[in-house]
């Protein structure tokens, strides 16, 4: 896996949004949420993104400035609104999403800004949300193919339908060196290649047709599993009282990419990856402040056993 840099440098691409949950309004989209923990764990973060000349883009902008992530590649464009979606949570926590279309981070481009962020970053985050219009489609892939060599390309794969087709999937594994997904989406991908087995078995497969360095499974309350130079680990998770999920996979992606450019070692990446999870799923909203005990590496860094 890629050594990096004493601080890492993740640029995440993708949607930044309002979900407006229950609970009241709270900056999201995954790759968003992403940016704001990795941050939050010690990375150099920025995002690549477009919001509206409205009060809600300058609220987030505002907002991921104080997370310390770079927005200098986010446009703010004058003729379209900053995104939004509204967020029911049922009785267990699980939301469900309605995603306004048509929206500032439709129009992703491949900005200078953009391609200066992607050539220097350690590691670039993206999903197929992002890709829903052939424009940003198209700028996020050439944004992928601008990344320097030997940098992580994460893609979490953030199925929400129906924006998604098989041929974004199958073009965002190609182009990535790192997949994390849950097991509903897992289900989607072994429907789509044919896969049997047990979820270990399906994702070593998937890992061996793509090339791909890791994969990441999460599986709610049975915890997660990481499939990383070739073996298989899995761990529970913790028992807790969840009052919303969202964002938890997003901070479980943020971990991994933290734990895969400090070399950390294959337990304690999957063992820190569900803790700050978990502790999402006990907070309102997808981007809780992590308390210090989880913002912390291994005590002794670089190792990989």
């Amino acid at each position: 896996m890629t050594q990096a840099t004493a601080i890492p440098r993740v640029v995440c691409i993708g949607e930044v949004l309002w979900d407006l949950l229950p609970s009241g309004p709270r900056l999201g989209g995954a790759p968003c949420n992403v940016a704001c923990h990795a941050a939050s764990l010690g990375i150099h973060a920025a995002m690549i993104s477009a919001v509206g000349a409205d009060a809600l883009g300058r609220h987030a902008l505002d907002s991921l400035r104080s997370r310390d992530i770079d927005v200098r590649a986010v446009a703010t464009l004058p003729d379209t609104s900053t995104g939004t979606v509204h967020v029911a949570v049922d009785a267990h926590g699980h939301p469900t999403f309605d995603i306004v279309r048509d929206v500032a981070w439709d129009r992703i481009d491949a900005s200078d800004a953009a391609l200066a962020a992607v050539a220097s970053a350690d590691a670039v985050c993206f999903g197929t949300l992002a890709q829903r219009t052939p424009g940003a489609r198209l700028a996020i892939n050439r944004l992928l193919a601008s990344t320097r060599p030997g940098a992580l390309r994460v893609c979490d794969i953030n199925l929400r339908p129906p924006f998604h087709g098989p041929d974004v999937i199958e073009d965002s594994l190609r182009r990535c060196s790192v997949l994390k997904l849950n097991e509903d989406e897992l289900a989607v991908l072994a429907a789509r290649f044919g896969l049997e087995g047990t979820p270990c078995e399906q994702v070593a497969r998937i890992a061996s047709a793509f090339g791909l360095a890791a994969v990441a499974l999460t599986m709610g309350r049975d915890g997660a599993g990481l499939w990383l130079d070739g073996q298989w680990l899995s761990r529970p998770a913790p028992s807790i009282d969840v009052i919303d999920s969202v964002g938890a996979g997003d901070a479980f992606t943020a971990t991994l990419i933290r734990g895969l450019l400090g070399a950390w070692s294959p337990d304690f990446l999957l063992e820190r990856a569900i803790e700050v999870a978990a502790f999402v799923c006990t907070q309102h909203g997808a981007t809780p402040r992590l308390p210090d005990p989880l913002r912390t590496g291994p005590k002794k860094s670089g190792e990989r056993r």
